[in-house]
């Protein structure tokens, strides 16, 4: 493999792990259906994600998973879950990129990019979900559920297509929650000195 191909690979993998942060299932749904049509072929270890029971599975979770959430309450709720499943997702999907790579190489920059990128998007939609439902008595959600199912399927689609410029983008917001988040948390945390129990 030449350096563009490892690059388009990496790219391909870190862009539908940062997907998998606004929806779980819909990245691993689009790398199912471009394993089973032949437009990607699947790496070793990861054969299983090309059959069609995996569609079937995949397809049925990835309709409730955007179903649920448009209902109240069970949004917020759902944000608890999908933030480790996200993480997961993210590992498998950028680890099943980089079939070229040392089994260890591969596992660990799945961990640590492509979980990592799925965890820090997936944080920030939940932090802005929790303050929708702070500021609009939970209103403003469905807009939200609608805008990340959208931009969920788009950006796993454009980087089926496009990896390299999906990867930048993904970089870039990755980039923007982490700071985000970041200011979020030292703005929560007691000043020194502070007598807060």
């Amino acid at each position: 493999m030449t350096t563009m191909d490892y690059l388009t690979a990496g790219g391909l993998g870190l862009a539908l792990a940062a997907c998998s942060g606004f929806r779980v299932f819909v990245p691993l749904l689009a790398a199912s259906l471009a394993y089973l049509t032949g437009f990607l072929a699947p790496s070793p270890g990861f054969e299983w994600l090309g059959t069609w029971p995996a569609l079937g599975v995949l397809a049925t979770a990835t309709a409730a998973e955007m179903l649920a959430y448009y209902v109240p309450v069970v949004d917020n709720f759902l944000d608890t879950i999908t933030t480790p499943a996200s993480f997961v997702a993210g590992t498998l999907l950028m680890t099943s990129a980089l079939p070229h790579l040392d089994p260890l190489v591969r596992w660990g920059l799945g961990i640590l990019v492509g979980g990592s990128a799925a965890g820090v998007v997936q944080s920030g939609t939940a932090l802005l979900r929790a303050g929708s439902t702070a500021t609009t008595g939970g209103l403003a959600n469905p807009v939200l559920a609608t805008v990340e199912n959208l931009l969920a399927v788009a950006g796993a689609v454009l980087g089926l297509v496009l990896p390299l410029v999906m990867a930048g983008l993904a970089v870039l917001l990755v980039l923007y929650l982490g700071r985000r988040i970041g200011r979020l948390a030292l703005r929560r945390r007691p000043a020194p000195g502070s007598t807060d129990a």
